[in-house]
């Protein structure tokens, strides 16, 4: 009788052997190109590979299928960097729930993932220019002060 663990990691097996081959199926892979892709792995058949090498496997093809979500995951990046840079500078506290809810806000989308690349790339660079402002003024604020302290 098989463990419970057990039956779940070979269930999730069946799952991911589907995946894998409807994946390798849509990019249109040869048999072939699909040994060459198990070659690494040291097996012949994708029934020999682990839950975890096949998922990896999975999300490698998937990347191959759909290359604007690597890009798409870039920019969401770089807009949360930009943003939690501005938090740092206006002393605000900054975690991803609090930078996802500020980029929400200003996109005007209810679900961080929902934001087009267009709109990530608008608020990235806005963001970084909100950063240039407040350090340039803050240089500003620093040079009036040493000149008003001069003029005491």
């Amino acid at each position: 009788m098989k463990t419970k663990t057990k039956a779940t990691t070979d269930q999730l097996r069946k799952v991911l052997i589907r995946r894998y081959h409807t994946l390798c199926n849509r990019l249109g892979m040869q048999p072939d190109d699909r040994r060459a892709l198990l070659k690494p792995y040291g097996v012949e058949s994708s029934t020999q590979l682990t839950a975890r090498q096949l998922e990896d496997i999975c999300n490698k093809l998937d990347r191959d299928l759909h290359p604007d979500l690597k890009k798409l995951d870039t920019w969401r990046k770089r807009v949360m960097a930009s943003i939690g840079g501005w938090l740092r500078l206006i002393g605000r506290e900054q975690n991803a729930q609090v930078i996802k809810a500020i980029a929400c806000r200003a996109a005007k989308h209810e679900n961080y993932n929902d934001i087009p690349v267009d709109r990530l790339r608008n608020l990235y660079y806005s963001f970084l220019n909100k950063q240039e402002d407040i350090k340039r003024v803050g240089e500003i604020t620093a040079e009036e002060i040493e000149i008003l302290s001069y003029l005491n």
